[in-house]
């Protein structure tokens, strides 16, 4: 269910805070320039009507993600920085200093999933129109994008003996396929068998083991190489750099 409009009817014993914050504040001026509504159309589908719990306003949603990149702060940091801060509380579109916790930490992790990557690309595109907007940004700035990737994580595991033996027999084994060279023997399994166990037994510390079935790993590359080798310089023609692979392969595992 979608987050209740605001009644618009002032506090008595409320001092708004417009009247308590310098309004010259850079958050002050880029909440007033954002296109606010633009949001409230673009989640309004996401939700239910008249169903559950009203959701919370997408305005403080959106100025909580906004405010977490801008400082780099995790979930936790920015709700409870939020609470100290009477500018942030502006920002998300609060009219009065709150005293309470806006929301939970983990509700903007359900948020983030509810929205998805293409909710989270729309705050990037308002950014970068507000930007345009107010000129701190120009058409020519936004032409091309340079993006420093070096401390960013990536999904790239340290390349252990056993694992580099295990993927150069697989792909050995789908080059013989991919030029119809049919192999005696694969040794899929077993090799599967050996690069699981190999790093069981490192886990438990028992090296000794495991460098058994590092060794079994590099003997198994060693037979596929010696029939892959075999066959393909005795089959029909076949291109020079399959050769050439095999030299490297047979180097490897001489070293």
């Amino acid at each position: 269910m979608q987050a209740k409009p605001k009644s618009g009817q002032s506090e008595l014993f409320k001092v708004p805070l417009s009247r308590i914050i310098n309004t010259k504040h850079p958050l002050c001026i880029l909440g007033a320039r954002r296109n606010w509504p633009e949001f409230d159309k673009a989640f309004g589908p996401l939700y239910s009507e008249g169903k559950g719990r009203p959701a919370k306003p997408t305005r403080l949603m959106v100025g909580l993600h906004y405010l977490k990149h801008t400082y780099n702060l995790s979930d936790e940091e920015v709700v409870s920085q939020w609470l100290e801060n009477p500018y942030w509380q502006h920002f998300c579109g609060n009219e009065y200093f709150e005293h309470g916790f806006p929301i939970d930490a983990s509700t903007m992790i359900r948020w983030r999933k509810r929205v998805s990557e293409a909710g989270m690309e729309k705050l990037l595109e308002e950014t970068v129109s507000t930007g345009l907007d107010i000129g701190a940004l120009k058409k020519t700035s936004i032409n091309k994008l340079n993006v420093d990737t070096t401390v960013q994580e990536k999904a790239v595991s340290f390349p252990t003996d056993a694992k580099l033996y295990h993927r150069m027999r697989e792909k050995l084994v789908a080059l013989s396929k991919e030029h119809g060279i049919e192999l005696r023997q694969s040794y899929k399994y077993k090799s599967k068998y050996s690069y699981y166990m190999r790093s069981r037994y490192a886990s438990c510390r028992q090296m000794r083991r495991a460098r058994r079935e590092l060794k079994s790993l590099k003997n198994y590359l060693g037979r596929v190489v010696s029939l892959q080798g075999g066959r393909s310089y005795a089959t029909a023609p076949i291109e020079f750099s399959i050769h050439e692979k095999y030299d490297c392969f047979r180097t490897t595992i001489r070293a």
